[in-house]
């Protein structure tokens, strides 16, 4: 029975990473990983050979990890070109309210609206050699020459710009300067910070890689539990 049971828990396991890149780890904390890789899909869907993060499935999987008492803490893996914007704010909006522990993990890259969800976590990592991409927001499709539309274009940036700076120690100023960067990216502006950068530009916590992200998760869980004990010991 025991044996059927595990091997039950493992295609539950190997279902979770197929279907939404996603699992929960079970040791001796409760830890749920979320994935978010290739570029974030929107409202619109993109080409069927393209790797995306769908926020249709993302944002109800936060959800539950809130709702789930057994889950102690989330881990995000990011490796992102970045993509839709709305979604891309709407899930670091989601991860950074979660009441949990959070920490994330940048892999391959980290770009465009990923640096958001990058910051959004509780506490964040860079390996070395981590990349990311900052840069203003760009549109695609028909465009109106209106100044009602630079209006729109400029309170987009802002909302960006306003939750990276509210999530992380880069001051407004520099990340502007960052973000209208002429001399390093073709035909484009923008800045590409690469491991220890991000950390310098006070974007990422730490340089580090998965045994960092899991020690500082467990730890955090630590305190958080030692701390609510206090709380009811107090009540």
């Amino acid at each position: 029975m025991s044996e059927e049971k595990n091997k039950d828990s493992q295609g539950s396991r190997e279902e979770q990473i197929e279907s939404m890149g996603q699992m929960t780890l079970k040791s001796d904390t409760r830890i749920h990983v979320l994935n978010v890789i290739g570029e974030i899909e929107g409202h619109e869907c993109l080409p069927s050979n393209s790797k995306t993060t769908k926020y249709e499935h993302v944002i109800p999987q936060l959800a539950a990890v809130e709702d789930d008492k057994e889950i102690q803490g989330l881990l995000v893996l990011i490796n992102t070109v970045g993509g839709d914007v709305e979604s891309g704010l709407a899930i670091a909006e989601m991860i950074a309210s979660l009441s949990k522990p959070s920490v994330s993990l940048v892999l391959g890259g980290s770009h465009s609206i990923g640096v958001p969800l990058a910051v959004s976590a509780d506490y964040s990592f860079i390996v070395p050699t981590g990349t990311m991409m900052i840069h203003p927001v760009r549109m695609t499709g028909l465009i109106i020459g209106v100044a009602q539309t630079f209006d729109y274009f400029q309170k987009i940036q802002d909302r960006i710009s306003g939750f990276i700076t509210s999530h992380c120690g880069i001051s407004e100023e520099r990340l502007l300067k960052l973000m209208l960067e002429t001399g390093q990216l073709t035909k484009d502006v923008g800045s590409v910070l690469v491991g220890e950068e991000a950390v310098k530009e006070k974007i990422i916590q730490e340089v580090g890689g998965i045994k960092e992200a899991f020690r500082k998760l467990k730890s955090m869980i630590r305190e958080k539990d030692d701390s609510d004990a206090r709380q009811a010991d107090k009540g």
